[in-house]
């Protein structure tokens, strides 16, 4: 008895050990899978920014050529009045929302300035030592006193002889251009050659810097901010303690953007990604959890029925009374081992619910990630509903095992065949499968139960696929018949049924276990069903060849015939 129990739990043991095994390997995919996803959409949203840093910078850069060729400014390098060229430079100035515009002359001197600045000497600046070569030069740096941040662009002046005669330098405030960016998401910062965080539409880390060799940031007074990277199937993930308004946890892209000599980088939330990949980790758990429960209760009732074989063969020559109790005791037994058959048809009861929502939850995060929040939405809708689906499959599932029967309720049939080819649609696409159908023109109400009812069609739809494995041409049809009751039809174009008058038996199944089939026990789950609903289900094969399954059902009076 010991030895048992040790073994018994030696088992479990090990069955949970595979369990959380699988739930790890799931969450690992899962969490890759979203950050597959999200990766993509924060190099959409990095690649934007930086599009639109570039396209503000860029504008200044006209303004700076097309003022390198005003005779006002070109006035100010032959003696025009300085007071003049200083109300041209500061009407320039305040239309264009720049911070200064120097006029310098062949020697990098200022000659005019939009803020009056005081003379001095620019040639040693690399954007001015580049204008002044002929080229186009920006760059970046303190303008002060009027800002610690400023973008630089300088255009050649040439004259009537091509030589460059002086530059006109555009001065461009940083803080005006991230300023209309701070609090949009996802966090994004620029930083330049040196690793200075130059422009970001977080304020709170303007100016910081990577430390040398190393990756992370740094603030200026030298504080040593939380920091940790960590990398999960080549994703780069920071961990960081930056303050309420960047995530805890994000995911680290960046972008080079030569033409302004920085570098894009953002943080991305990886909060839902985590919690996505914990949800499929959670779900796989509690089906292979409860999927072992079941047989564990199967194999315990299996035991508790050999020991009492055991003791009934030990004790039937001396004790007709105890005979009598241990056959009782084999009556309940066979009724408990029904749940040892039901286990074996859970996975053929939730795949096609399972499976349909990890399809919309797939489909939702790329619909998210397109920008078209409307048709995630409907996506989830879905995934609620097949999850409420689920629920009330697991429900059937435990009335089966107390031998119980669900209560009968209105069914609308065009509502049940439409989720059912949404089920099927996949699997007949990828079989080369061509369905032709005719929706009814008005609601069809039978009786029935929604999920029972919608497995049968499931089942026969999946079963005609795989019949035509090998068919040259694939047609499903179905058809729905009204008399005084209701029939639907489903004909496939393979090689029929082998033996009509077995095909419901249980067990019964002409595949092989290299193909897609199982047991043989979803024609005679089906019967079973469509027999509790007051129905009929029969199969036979078509003078042109291939099969007909024929569905009749008892019609029932729709809730507003009965309230009218």
């Amino acid at each position: 008895m010991r030895g048992g129990l040790v073994q018994r739990l030696a088992v479990v043991t090990a069955f949970l050990a595979v369990v959380l095994a699988l739930s790890g390997g799931v969450w690992r995919y899962g969490f890759n899978q979203a950050l597959d996803q999200l990766e993509a959409r924060g190099e959409a949203d990095l690649a934007l920014a930086g599009d639109r840093l570039v396209g503000q910078l860029q504008r200044y850069r006209d303004l700076a050529v097309t003022m390198a060729d005003h005779p006002g400014v070109v006035a100010a390098l032959h003696g025009a009045s300085a007071e003049d060229t200083r109300d041209l430079l500061l009407e320039v100035a305040d239309k264009s929302a720049t911070l200064d515009v120097l006029v310098l002359d062949s020697a990098g001197r200022i000659r005019a300035a939009a803020q009056d600045a005081p003379p001095r000497d620019l040639s040693a600046q690399p954007h001015v030592r580049r204008a002044l070569r002929g080229a186009l030069g920006w760059g970046h740096g303190p303008a002060m006193p009027l800002t610690e941040r400023a973008f630089y662009h300088a255009a050649p002046m040439f004259g009537p002889d091509g030589r460059v005669q002086g530059a006109v330098v555009v001065v461009t405030d940083l803080n005006g251009i991230d300023y209309n960016w701070r609090g949009t998401n996802p966090p994004a910062f620029f930083t330049d050659l040196n690793g200075v965080v130059y422009i970001s539409n977080r304020s709170e880390i303007l100016l910081w810097q990577r430390p040398v060799g190393d990756p992370g940031l740094r603030p200026p007074d030298g504080q040593e901010p939380s920091f940790r990277i960590t990398r999960i199937g080549g994703h780069e993930i920071w961990t960081v303690g930056w303050g309420p308004y960047l995530p805890r946890e994000g995911l680290h892209l960046t972008q080079d953007l030569p033409v302004i000599g920085m570098m894009g980088e953002v943080l991305l939330d990886v909060t839902q990604a985590r919690a996505f990949a914990w949800a499929q980790a959670a779900a796989v758990a509690a089906l292979c959890l409860a999927f072992g429960s079941l047989l564990f209760l199967a194999s315990e009732r299996r035991r508790a029925l050999a020991e009492a074989n055991q003791q009934l063969e030990a004790r039937v020559a001396e004790r007709t009374a105890a005979l009598r109790r241990a056959q009782d005791d084999l009556v309940q037994a066979g009724k408990l081992s029904a749940l040892g058959q039901m286990s074996a048809g859970i996975s053929h009861e939730l795949n096609q619910p399972l499976m349909a929502i990890r399809s919309f939850a797939e489909n939702a995060v790329e619909f998210m990630a397109r920008g078209k929040p409307e048709r995630a939405e409907e996506n989830l809708t879905r995934i609620s509903d097949m999850a409420r689906r689920m629920g009330r499959i697991i429900q059937n599932l435990r009335a089966f095992a107390r031998q119980e029967t669900g209560p009968q309720e209105r069914v609308e049939l065009g509502a049940v065949l439409a989720a059912t080819f949404d089920l099927t649609k996949g699997r007949m696409a990828e079989a080369g499968v061509t369905l032709r159908y005719v929706p009814p023109g008005h609601d069809v109400w039978v009786q029935g139960g929604e999920v029972r009812l919608g497995q049968v069609f499931v089942n026969l739809i999946t079963n005609a696929v795989d019949a035509m494995a090998s068919s040259t041409h694939k047609h499903l049809s179905v058809t729905v018949e009204e008399t005084d009751s209701v029939a639907v039809r489903i004909e496939d174009t393979g090689p029929g049924i082998e033996m009509p008058d077995k095909v419901f038996d249980p067990f019964y199944t002409t595949k092989t276990v290299g193909e897609t089939g199982g047991m043989g026990l979803g024609l005679s789950i089906s019967y079973g069903i469509v027999q509790s609903f007051g129905g009929q289900i029969k199969g036979s094969n078509l003078p042109q060849g291939g099969a007909q399954f024929t569905v009749t059902l008892e019609r029932a009076v729709a809730e507003v015939e009965e309230a009218a």
